[in-house]
């Protein structure tokens, strides 16, 4: 297992083997014979989502995905690969760092008094199946971020503790994905309980399974499998350096913390604001964003009372409301500060990019803003050189 430092338990004798349909089958009912909830990809309402999983026939078998700035489609493939496809709407944050979670409730006695009752956080024992390296990073981020300094927070705490995560190689990146320039994938290098590359070619559907801690090692005893042999470790590495070589977008060759830092006042700001309509849906479907609010709510008798977090965005104008007003009143102060701090000042805090690479922030933004042209356009204007390709 994984804690949440996102270290790897202490390992006992890792382990490589090959499964094949079968085995992956029975790694879902393995898992939930110990008990476990199994989160993974699957397909509904035209997209590929995260959602518990009773086997693996649910997983999206023959099903990859189109993918550019403001635009995103399923499509039949013709092999029956079931990881094949990039980044959906949804990251595991949804279930590690939930939308909306209930702190209290309140109820009025008869005696005029309150009662009131904390929510105790609850513990899901969950298996993720699926995990790319990216979203495999964006936990570890979230991890540094809810329980690596004096403040942890005990709903992620009592969700993330112990959640096995089965990780998957990615062997079909999509037009707006940027992994490469992030440093966090194709390849997965570790916080695993096990890890898979799928592969389909003349020699057949089938995985190439490491374990990665101590229960990865022994779930994957449980599994008809076959021994690992060359053609298929060979085949497995070429299909992740492939994947490597086939991004559909990359990073400015720069530092980013530095190009963010020394260039905010750059004309580009403008005109990507002109564009932008603050709506959220960048952080909505970031990985690893994570701020949140809080809000009261009552019953029409006032008899009950209750209070929630939610997420919140940067690009909301009360989230940066004190007294007076908002601290970042226009849409160009809001897009700054997003960008700024994902690819700059996230460093200050937490020691890392706040930036994985999946670009779903490109995908769902509704005028196609493309974090990744900004960074060149910034690049650009600050007279370091032409924009990679």
């Amino acid at each position: 297992m994984t804690d949440a430092s996102g270290a790897a338990a202490v390992p006992g004798r890792r382990t490589e083997a090959v499964l094949d349909r079968e085995g992956l089958d029975a790694l879902v009912r393995v898992l939930r014979r110990r008990g476990r909830t199994v989160v993974g990809p699957t397909v509904r309402d035209g997209a590929i989502v995260l959602d518990e999983l009773e086997s693996a026939d649910e997983l999206p078998h023959g099903w990859g995905v189109e993918l550019e700035a403001g635009r995103y489609r399923t499509r039949r493939r013709e092999d029956g690969a079931a990881f094949a496809h990039s980044a959906g709407p949804q990251s595991w944050k949804s279930f590690l760092h939930p939308e909306r979670v209930r702190q209290w409730s309140a109820d009025r006695r008869p005696d005029g008094g309150l009662t009131v009752r904390e929510e105790e956080p609850r513990s899901v024992p969950y298996a993720f199946l699926g995990v790319r390296p990216c979203d495999l990073r964006a936990i570890h981020i979230l991890d540094r971020v809810m329980s690596g300094g004096r403040h942890r927070d005990p709903a992620y705490l009592s969700r993330r503790t112990g959640a096995f995560l089965v990780a998957v190689e990615c062997t079909e990146p999509g037009a707006t994905c940027f992994c490469v320039s992030m440093g966090t994938g194709p390849a997965v290098d570790g916080g695993y309980d096990l890890a898979l590359t799928e592969i389909t070619d003349d020699a057949g559907h089938r995985f190439l399974c490491r374990s990665g801690s101590q229960e990865g090692t022994a779930v994957l005893a449980e599994l008809p499998r076959r021994s690992a042999d060359t053609a298929t470790r060979t085949a497995a590495a070429g299909a992740v350096d492939a994947a490597a070589e086939r991004m559909g977008r990359s990073m400015p060759p720069v530092d980013l913390r530095t190009l963010m830092r020394d260039n905010l006042e750059a004309a580009r700001w403008d005109d990507v604001t002109a564009r932008c309509l603050s709506c959220g849906n960048c952080t909505m479907v970031c990985p690893t964003c994570f701020c949140t609010t809080t809000e009261e709510v009552t019953d029409l008798t006032g008899d009950h009372a209750e209070r929630w977090r939610r997420w919140d965005s940067c690009y909301d104008l009360d989230f940066s409301l004190l007294h007076g007003g908002p601290v970042r009143a226009t849409p160009r102060s809001r897009y700054r500060q997003w960008l700024t701090h994902k690819l700059g000042t996230w460093h200050d805090q937490f020691g890392s990019s706040g930036c994985v690479g999946c670009g779903r922030c490109i995908v769902w933004c509704p005028t196609g803003i493309d974090l990744t042209e900004e960074a060149h356009a910034l690049y650009r204007e600050a007279g370091r050189g032409e924009s990679a390709p």
